[in-house]
């Protein structure tokens, strides 16, 4: 069975755990979607947003001192939006609607992002992509960027450096 199958099937049965949940996505971090349950939702945009909220995640929790990224809760006017980590690759986010049991919420959400975890490790190894077959262009390896050694989700920091040249003093003010 792909992994996909067995994400959809923990997603439909998390919508039975929790009242008032209105859709799931689960989706790399890279904002590619394993596999959804939000009707009336675009799953790639939802993806690519969370992929987007987890760098910013990351960051803070950096930035803070918080330790690894673990979740995210985001409520708006009409409900909310919860993010969980489910491993190293994958993300799970939640909708429910604005009277939903949080605690619930959080409890089953960790639950199936740890499951979620579990499918994707069990299912995806390193090499068994769907073009793991093919071997890679020669100029696709010659032009291969470095890999630097930062974790996953997290954004390069660039750090502001000197001008290298003098500024013309102005005249005539």
């Amino acid at each position: 069975m792909a992994v996909e199958t067995d994400v959809l099937d923990e997603l439909r049965r998390l919508r039975t755990r929790i009242p008032r949940l209105t859709g799931s996505l689960a989706a790399t971090v890279d904002g590619l979607v394993l596999a959804h349950d939000a009707p009336d939702t675009e799953p790639e945009g939802l993806a690519a947003l969370t992929a987007a909220a987890l760098g910013v995640a990351h960051r803070m929790t950096d930035a803070a001192a918080r330790g690894d990224f673990r979740e995210l809760l985001v409520r708006g006017s009409g409900g909310y939006v919860a993010t969980y980590a489910a491993g190293a690759t994958a993300v799970l986010t939640l909708l429910a609607e604005d009277r939903v049991n949080v605690g619930r919420l959080h409890l089953e959400g960790r639950r199936s992002g740890a499951r979620i975890a579990d499918l994707v490790a069990t299912h995806v190894e390193p090499g068994t992509g769907r073009h793991a077959d093919r071997p890679a262009p020669a100029e696709h390896l010659a032009a291969a960027p470095t890999v630097t050694a930062r974790p996953i989700g997290t954004l390069p920091v660039r750090t502001p450096q000197r001008p290298t040249h003098q500024p013309r003093p102005q005249t005539g003010i």
